[in-house]
């Protein structure tokens, strides 16, 4: 079966009604891009299971070194999914907010419902 219309028969009404309330969704592009990333999103998906981890747990649950660990905490860090912190000679990151848990673990949810659906 082609996904595609037979026919074209544009909804004049309904397109420009969607255009007119049409946001720019570049930063939300961005985001999900950040989040596209396997090892970005397990140090991601770590931060929902434990609040707050410091580079080297979060080096060691993803299997890398910290070096490699940090780099990816600066991405979201820099892209405002991840807020650090320093305490003493470590430094611990966290989520930076409720939204960022709550779109990895739809985002999850999702993926396990299409597994027992499919």
């Amino acid at each position: 079966m082609k996904e595609l219309c037979e026919v074209t028969n544009v909804n004049s009404e309904l397109v420009d009604r969607v255009k007119e309330n049409m946001v720019d969704l570049v930063d939300v592009a961005n985001l999900f891009k950040a989040l596209a990333d396997e090892t970005r999103l397990k140090i991601a998906y770590a931060l929902t299971i434990e609040e707050e981890m410091c580079v080297c747990d979060i080096a060691a649950v993803i299997g890398s070194s910290n070096a490699t660990a940090s780099h990816h905490l600066r991405y979201l860090r820099d892209r405002a999914l991840a807020k650090s912190e320093r305490k003493g000679k470590q430094i611990f990151y966290s989520l930076s907010d409720n939204h960022v848990r709550e779109l990895v673990m739809i985002a999850h949810e999702h993926t396990k419902e299409g597994v027992e659906i499919g």
